[in-house]
């Protein structure tokens, strides 16, 4: 098919293709519900830690590393104490990431919506507990290392430098104004440490908080069954108008009057057309498979294009006549010829019939069906060759030289080649009512009339 993949292909695909299309997705349906199936349903649920103070983006990013961290998770699992289930199997079901306003917000999944609420929950505290402990925010034995404690530490040493600055002997000697001066440098070096050390954001930072335990989910973590079955059928259905463009678009078979008469290594004597919504090719089998393929539809081509509008029984008769008259002119007397159409070219034996009609006793003509499978063509007798009628693009250039050669072998020349092709019959007119053509000439004409004088 060399015509660009539209709009109007696809409504062509579907038109004709309906039974097979919804065949194939009801099919794609079912491996989406086995899929399903292979994977158990999962819940997902999560919750919130607030982590209060000023933090930077970095910070945060870090702080949600640690929240999915094995360190974190592991210790989750033991606390857990989840039959058969590891610490690396809960890895691959926890996850957390830093929203706004400083919230780490830790999710986790299960095959049950209690084990997947608890697992949240859980992995939560263990968080806020393994942070707490890097902090160091008092949660350790050695309080000391907290900030307060080591304000208490300069306090104290504040203190202990006022006692050692009043005992030293004021005024008196070089030594104690210089003890004296050392000491006040000391404390002024303590405050400013106090003071950097209370400006510093990181200090301000108070402890992470869980808020609230996690959602018991209500519903499948996707992809759910409905969606595995929906994908299943969507993609089915995809991949069965793809393949009929790719099988459109590698399709070899002659449309063309100059390909079919290359491909049967003779002439062509006509075109004519058959009127009616007829299929150009539909096989007449009567075995189960031709049962099967006309159930599903796919025993009519898609891809032939809608039949154009026909003119009127006049013009599609007098293209019958031309064949025949050149038929007269061609063959020698007694002019009597075989008909040979191919089995299942429905619009070539209704052509077929209409050129006997029309050819009455001059040249005496004899419709043969050939397989395309396997053709025979009865050895010559009275005839004078064979005229092969069939239409376009229904049948291979492979088909057609197996046509060629059964009549070759029956010692019956091809004379000629007939392409048949489907109408549409325009509606008929009311009795009485002239044609277009008519009316239009009595319309300019009276013009014409009424003009001269």
């Amino acid at each position: 098919m060399s015509e660009d993949i539209r709009l109007v292909t696809i409504g062509r695909i579907f038109r004709r293709r309906w039974r097979l299309l919804i065949i194939v997705a009801v099919l794609g349906a079912l491996v989406g519900y086995g899929a399903s199936l292979l994977f158990p349903p999962s819940y997902t649920t999560s919750t919130s830690v607030l982590l209060a103070g000023q933090w930077e983006e970095r910070e945060l990013l870090t702080q949600a590393e640690i929240a999915a961290s094995s360190a974190v998770v592991d210790r989750a699992a033991a606390t857990l104490g989840w039959t058969g289930v590891s610490g690396s199997e809960l890895r691959d079901r926890v996850s957390a990431t830093a929203t706004d306003g400083n919230i780490i917000q830790i999710s986790g999944t299960a095959d049950t919506p209690e084990r997947a609420q608890r697992l949240s929950d859980q992995v939560a505290r263990q968080f806020v507990t393994f942070a707490a402990r890097i902090a160091g925010d008092g949660s350790a034995p050695d309080a000391a290392a907290g900030p307060e404690a080591l304000r208490q530490k300069v306090l104290q040493t504040d203190r202990r430098i006022t006692d050692l600055a009043n005992a030293a002997d004021p005024g008196k000697t070089v030594e104690g104004v210089q003890a004296r001066t050392d000491l006040e440098k000391l404390r002024a070096a303590l405050q400013d440490a106090v003071k950097k050390l209370e400006a510093n954001p990181a200090t301000n930072k108070a402890g992470l908080v869980v808020m609230g335990p996690a959602a018991r989910p209500t519903g499948e973590a996707p992809p759910t069954r409905a969606q595995l079955i929906a994908a299943g059928a969507l993609l089915f259905l995809l991949l069965a108008v793809i393949g009929h463009l790719a099988a459109a678009r590698v399709n070899r078979r002659p449309r063309t009057e100059a390909e079919i008469a290359a491909a049967l290594g003779s002439v062509l004597l006509g075109t004519v057309d058959v009127p009616g919504e007829h299929p150009a090719h539909r096989p007449e089998g009567r075995g189960p498979r031709a049962r099967i393929r006309r159930l599903l539809g796919v025993d009519t081509r898609w891809d032939v294009p809608a039949p154009r509008m026909s003119g009127d029984e006049a013009g599609r008769r007098l293209r019958y006549r031309r064949v025949c008259a050149r038929l007269r002119d061609q063959l020698p007397l007694p002019r009597r010829l075989l008909l040979v159409v191919p089995d299942g070219d429905e619009i070539a034996r209704r052509a077929a019939e209409q050129l006997v009609a029309e050819a009455g006793s001059d040249p005496v003509l004899r419709v043969v069906g050939v397989s395309v499978d396997r053709p025979m063509v009865p050895d010559r007798g009275a005839e004078s060759g064979a005229l092969v009628v069939l239409s376009a693009g229904s049948w291979s250039a492979g088909e057609l030289t197996g046509i060629a050669e059964a009549c070759a072998d029956g010692r019956q020349e091809v004379v000629g080649i007939v392409v048949a092709g489907p109408v549409r019959a325009r509606p008929a007119r009311p009795v009485g009512e002239p044609p277009q053509h008519a009316r239009q000439a009595i319309a300019v004409g009276g013009d014409a009339g009424g003009g001269a004088v």
